[in-house]
């Protein structure tokens, strides 16, 4: 997940606990992904990303 983002211009801004937020700036605002750092997402969790970071699900697939 976070190397998806990573791709599309997303950067790791800080973890806590089990928690990475990654971070992307644009234009004049800042989108903020929080990311559970586990091995496996369930499907809520993952769809949530997906929206949260704007990028299109095909590109998760």
């Amino acid at each position: 997940m976070c190397r998806i983002l990573k791709h599309h211009g997303f950067q790791e801004a800080r973890q806590r606990g089990s928690h990475i937020v990654m971070q992307k700036k644009v234009s004049n605002s800042t989108i903020t992904v929080p990311i559970p750092n586990h091995k496996e997402l369930k499907i809520g969790t993952l769809m949530s990303i997906i929206r949260q970071s704007g990028i299109q699900r095909s590109e998760f697939e």
